[in-house]
């Protein structure tokens, strides 16, 4: 272990004490539900927050999760608003935060591009005014009607008016250069990298339009895969539009929660030593719980890297309400087993002291063991 002499420990304990402060303003923006900004503010945040990311061969814009509004009638049934909200990965989170209305989200992700894509996303979400509108800014596409009547459009009808029109080289630029000044008003610090990796991805959205589909570094897209407008069209288990586009009072939800920078992108491994704790620490000294922690998939390559157990100290350490809950991602057999014969996507639930309860007894010892004694 390396030695460190009086003056070598100085700039560590400030940077300490720095950290603690930072802590202790978004602690204090958590009990004072009147302020829209945090006196640390949002770039603040996500510094005192994250840790150094890492890598993973996805480039993870939008979901592969044909099922993941399927469980939301059970999710949101007897369970009230408020709470903090976990989540990993792009813009399922919002769905899944319209309809629990948390007081304050995280999204941890061990990719320093997925808080990139955030950062796209908030800045739409700060020039949008409905949904409409907000998916022609994703896409580049041209917004023709006024905001009256784009609050009372329908999901399908969202999707036709994008479907029929392409993008058009001068309405681009002029929205993407709309897009890049809202998102120096976070006042995150960009490198000229980042920059082009926001960029590259808003052209992303842009060219591939409804038909953009998750893929992964090196491939191309798989077919079985639902396009982007299969995910905004998906429906929850009741048979109802569920996405967070589907309505105006969803999308508000979330663009409030931006505009009041309540929706935190943070860059951390949720095996790791800081993010998770950090955030922990945050909500304990804001008297805040967590209610809700969509974990995708993740958890089947904690196993396969053998981190799993590291993961479950980190839930451990959360401030927890009594019933919170895990949103899992399942995909492939395991998805076959829970799925009784659909070879897409499964997505369920499990309360966290479940978790915690069956890996403290041995009963977790393989990924597959997390599909045991679920329902």
């Amino acid at each position: 272990m390396a030695r460190h002499g009086p003056g070598a420990l100085r700039p560590r304990l400030l940077h300490l004490a720095v950290a603690s402060t930072l802590c202790a303003a978004i602690a204090g923006t958590l009990r004072d539900r009147t302020t829209a900004q945090s006196s640390a503010g949002f770039a603040d945040r996500i510094a005192a927050l994250s840790e150094t990311g890492g890598h993973f061969d996805t480039d993870n814009l939008i979901s592969n999760e044909r099922s993941y509004l399927r469980v939301l009638p059970a999710l949101s049934r007897n369970r009230r608003s408020g709470g903090a909200y976990l989540g990993v990965g792009p813009d399922q989170n919002f769905s899944y935060i319209a309809a629990l209305r948390p007081s304050i989200a995280f999204i941890v992700d061990i990719r320093r591009d997925n808080m990139l894509l955030h950062l796209l996303f908030k800045a739409i979400f700060e020039l949008a005014r409905t949904p409409a509108e907000y998916l022609a800014l994703l896409t580049g596409r041209p917004n023709t009607s006024g905001p009256a009547a784009e609050g009372q459009m329908s999901i399908e009808r969202i999707v036709e008016r994008i479907d029929a029109v392409t993008p058009d080289p001068r309405s681009t630029a002029a929205i993407r250069s709309r897009v890049e000044v809202a998102i120096a008003r976070a006042r995150v610090p960009l490198s000229a990298a980042d920059r082009q990796t926001i960029d590259r991805f808003h052209r992303r959205f842009i060219a591939a339009g409804l038909n953009l589909r998750f893929e992964s570094t090196g491939r191309p897209p798989r077919s079985s895969y639902p396009t982007y407008r299969e995910l905004l069209l998906a429906r929850d288990s009741s048979g109802q539009h569920r996405n967070f586009l589907a309505s105006d009072e969803s999308f508000q939800i979330v663009k409030d929660l931006h505009a009041s920078d309540r929706i935190v992108p943070v860059i951390g491994d949720v095996s790791g030593g800081k993010a998770l704790a950090a955030i922990a620490r945050t909500l304990t000294a804001g008297g805040e719980r967590v209610s809700t922690f969509y974990v995708s998939n993740v958890e089947f390559y904690l196993f396969y890297n053998d981190r799993f157990s590291r993961f479950v100290e980190n839930l451990r350490r959360l401030p927890r309400t009594g019933d919170a809950l895990l949103i899992r991602s399942l995909f492939n057999q395991y998805a076959y087993t829970a799925n009784g014969g659909d070879q897409g996507s499964a997505s369920e639930l499990q309360p966290m002291a479940d978790l915690l309860q069956r890996f403290d007894r041995g009963r977790i010892r393989r990924y597959a063991d997390l599909l045991v004694d679920r329902r």
